[in-house]
């Protein structure tokens, strides 16, 4: 494997300091996607983000395409020639979009991009500007510095992946499929950040930066339970109110056995490896805590589950309605997919009908492989003795959509996180922030990750 391209200090300055100066830049760009079809409701952000992520790109001599499903849910790609054309090509890729955030809630700017001691605030920080801005700050070093990628780079920034990507990477995979072409691999978020593990007795502690392989599949719906509309005084054994009820009772109450994939077994046998503290299949939540800031995104991938999240039912104090909706957001692990909906359609009941209104599928990509060994010796040449471990994501990101082109997709952006950061719920929560030393960091990393791959 080729060592990453030798780069003059100020050149490898400028790629830092460019990554972090567009991070803060499209954090000022409100891109927030607050979902629904109605367009009013989208923005403009996603289109103004998307002509500044164009530009930066044109700056260097490239010729970025804008293709669009509506207008102001804009898509930006761009393909890189690499070596060896022959083979299979790399997706470098990230959403433009927000989840809404409220101003009030927060104790700074959410759109300010401030950098306040030594981190990054404002929404998308994590999720997912940082990313961004490191891949722009390194396809604008490789195309100043003239580094010819080994293969094809393909670079693409969706709209709409806040809501399940119809217009983003979904539609872009159906209707634009040749920007694709050739490619086998992608790479995306939510994975390649590090946590902190104490090592066996007398050792020091090891940072491990966790790439995720793995994917769980959702399915989001309504529950819709119908009885009969009666006066709120009169005796009823059919309020659609409370059938609905009982079936939330229910599906709550379903004790979820926990499995274990592959990704979440590689995992657990590193980090015993490591630490020298085993776990236990039977109890595996006194294990978590070793895991730090990933804690919460690897609890969610020890089972399938089913959250019940909205709810909607009557239109007047003394009217019993005949119908009643929740909504319910449910999640599966790979394969699980068909044996959830049934329980979820047992669980909730003869007077209640199931209604799916989007699913997205499971995906899993091998723990092993060029990809996988180019990704570890770029962090290892950054941070020496660090380690590499696979987890799974309980959410989902657009390596969903690319699979269905048979797309191999990681999550992988790099950051070297404070031990003490409790990172998984920085992802849409308030004050959102990532540290400036992690994107610089991360930069350096993904230079070196496409250099060697």
């Amino acid at each position: 494997m080729p060592d990453a391209a030798p780069t003059s200090p100020a050149a490898l300055e400028l790629l830092q300091d460019e990554a972090v100066r567009f991070t803060q830049e499209l954090i000022r760009i409100d891109t927030t996607t607050y979902g629904g079809d109605d367009p009013a409701t989208w923005g403009p952000g996603e289109r103004a983000a998307a002509e500044y992520v164009a530009e930066r790109l044109r700056e260097v001599g490239l010729e970025p395409q804008l293709v669009e499903a509506f207008p102001t849910r804009t898509n930006v790609h761009v393909r890189i020639p690499g070596a060896d054309r022959a083979r299979g090509g790399l997706v470098l890729h990230g959403h433009l979009d927000v989840v809404p955030a409220r101003a009030e809630d927060w104790s700074v700017d959410p759109f300010g991009g401030e950098i306040i001691d030594g981190m990054i605030h404002g929404r998308g920080a994590v999720d997912m500007k940082d990313m961004l801005g490191m891949m722009l700050a390194v396809v604008r070093h490789m195309m100043r510095e003239g580094i010819t990628p080994p293969r094809d780079l393909v670079v693409v920034f969706f709209a709409d992946e806040e809501n399940a990507s119809q217009h983003g990477s979904q539609w872009v995979v159906e209707h634009h499929p040749e920007i694709f072409a050739g490619c086998t691999e992608a790479i995306s978020e939510v994975g390649g950040y590090s946590i902190t593990l104490p090592q066996r007795e007398g050792g020091q502690d090891v940072r491990a930066y966790l790439v995720q392989t793995a994917e769980k599949g959702l399915a989001w719906g309504r529950l819709r339970a119908t009885g009969r509309a009666s006066h709120g005084s009169v005796p009823t054994s059919q309020n659609a109110i409370v059938r609905l009820a009982e079936a939330i009772a229910r599906i709550d109450a379903h004790p979820f056995a926990h499995e274990y994939i592959a990704s979440v077994r590689e995992l657990f046998d590193g980090v015993t490896e490591i630490t020298g503290q085993g776990w236990d299949e039977e109890d595996p939540e006194a294990f978590l805590p070793l895991l730090g800031g990933a804690r919460q995104f690897v609890a969610g991938t020890l089972q399938d589950t089913m959250n019940v999240t909205m709810l909607e039912a009557g239109y007047k104090v003394n009217v019993v309605p005949q119908t009643a909706e929740a909504g319910i957001d449910c999640r599966f692990l790979p394969g699980h997919e068909e044996q959830l909906m049934s329980l979820l359609t047992e669980l909730a009941g003869e007077h209640v009908e199931v209604i799916i209104d989007y699913r997205s599928i499971s995906v899993e990509s091998p723990s092993t492989g060029p990809l996988v060994e180019a990704m570890t010796a770029a962090i290892q040449a950054e941070d020496p003795g660090a380690r590499v471990l696979p987890y799974c994501l309980s959410g989902g990101t657009d390596n969903k959509a690319l699979s269905t082109l048979g797309i191999r997709g990681y999550g992988f952006v790099p950051l070297q996180l404070p031990a003490d950061l409790d990172f998984a719920p920085l992802f849409h929560g308030v004050d959102e922030r990532v540290p400036v030393d992690a994107v610089r960091f991360g930069a350096r990393v993904l230079l070196g990750m496409i250099t060697r791959c």
